[in-house]
């Protein structure tokens, strides 16, 4: 059985557990192996900007690592709503981007998990005269500042 398999296994006992009746399909992404969810009460899972699918998700990849200590990461989706809340995120992005670029003044963005974090990142990385960064710590949550690139100082 392989870890995807195993996840998927483990998801739907815990749907199961909870009341919910769900199809569930192993799909490949660009990230990884991921588990789409398909049911009646998907708003239910997802809860507020998929913050109870994120629960979901590392809830079945601690089960699937203390079973499988080398797993891969597995993703769990419902009805597209990472997809489309991902695309949504990038689009966002780039528009603060231009918006700082206009102003000169920086965008600080509500706080974010690693994953969404990463994202942010990438949809920036070809973005002429943009840059971001983010508090250090050991926050799961962090709030990314946008703002245009500084140019080094030069020494006199």
């Amino acid at each position: 059985m392989t870890a995807a398999e195993s996840a998927k296994k483990i998801l739907d006992t815990m749907l199961g557990h909870l009341g919910f009746t769900a199809t569930l399909e192993i799909q490949q992404t660009d990230d990884g192996q991921a588990i789409q969810v398909m049911t009646n009460e998907s708003e239910l899972l997802i809860g507020k900007d998929g913050d109870r699918l994120d629960d979901l998700q590392y809830l079945v990849n601690r089960i699937l690592r203390r079973h499988l200590p080398k797993a891969e990461r597995i993703k769990v989706d419902c009805e597209h709503f990472r997809a489309m809340h991902e695309h949504k995120l990038a689009t966002e992005v780039q528009g603060i981007a231009e918006r700082v670029r206009a102003t000169g003044n920086p965008f600080r963005m509500r706080p974010l998990n690693a994953y969404y974090r990463r994202l942010v990142y990438n949809a920036l990385l070809n973005e002429p005269g943009i840059e971001s960064h983010s508090p250090e710590g050991d926050d799961r949550l962090k709030r990314i500042v946008i703002q245009r690139k500084t140019s080094p100082t030069s020494p006199t």
